[in-house]
């Protein structure tokens, strides 16, 4: 049998153990589990993690590595209201076809929050970091005056919407509402946008391929997403 590069098996382990993370939470994906979902030996993942903290720390930076590239990769390069609903939407759809990733995310980030290091801050910040500079580059390009306050708060509004989508979708699993909850989240970031940004933002939102819902529509869909039996 060939033998793994190591590099190759921590990244193995490391995807193990968001799966395991993800399955069972924090507590509960113990190094065994996660050694058997990689299909490696318990000695291996100890040899290439010394500690439990070790290897979690390892998949916290892979995980603010995942959020990097997903960001990245829905850099449209038009200004800054077109570039912040393609950041939104595609965080978005990525966690509707990632649910699972999604879900730990979410396992740890409470953990870290109870834990004395800064690995849930970490991944804001360098996700925050990425959307600053994507929505900076597009107002420069654009030739658009954006003051930082702006700029951190339309990156705040973008991570928020963004956040709430995801934690809805794993509550509900329900991928047609999901669909239509995508157009609803946009809409909101969209009011922001014309509110704060003036009336450029206006241009980004007819952009859309979806028809603007009215009001009612939008209720409907509101109340369709939160069942209440």
């Amino acid at each position: 049998m060939a033998r793994i590069p190591a590099a190759e098996r921590r990244a193995e382990l490391v995807a193990a153990a968001v799966r395991m993370i993800a399955a069972h939470g924090v507590d509960g994906a113990t190094t065994r589990r996660i050694a058997q979902e990689a299909n490696a030996p318990l000695a291996t993942l100890h040899y290439c993690f010394a500690t439990k903290e070790v290897l979690f720390a390892a998949v916290f930076e892979h995980v603010a590595g995942v959020h990097r590239e997903v960001l990245t990769r829905n850099d449209v390069h038009g200004d800054v209201e077109t570039s912040a609903r393609a950041l939104l939407r595609g965080a978005m759809e990525w966690y509707m076809a990632n649910p699972d990733f999604a879900a730990a995310i979410i396992e740890l980030i409470s953990w870290a929050q109870r834990q004395e290091g800064k690995q849930a801050e970490m991944v804001y910040d360098e996700a925050f970091a990425t959307m600053r500079t994507i929505l900076e580059t597009a107002a420069t390009a654009d030739g658009q005056t954006m003051d930082p306050d702006t700029v951190d708060e339309l990156t705040y509004i973008v991570s928020a919407l963004s956040d709430g989508f995801a934690l809805n979708n794993l509550v509900f699993t329900d991928r047609t509402a999901a669909e239509r909850q995508i157009e609803t989240t946009l809409g909101v970031l969209d009011a922001w946008m014309a509110a704060h940004l003036g009336d450029a933002a206006e241009p980004a939102a007819q952009a859309s391929k979806a028809p603007k819902a009215s009001p009612e529509e939008t209720l409907r869909s509101l109340v369709s997403w939160v069942s209440v039996d």
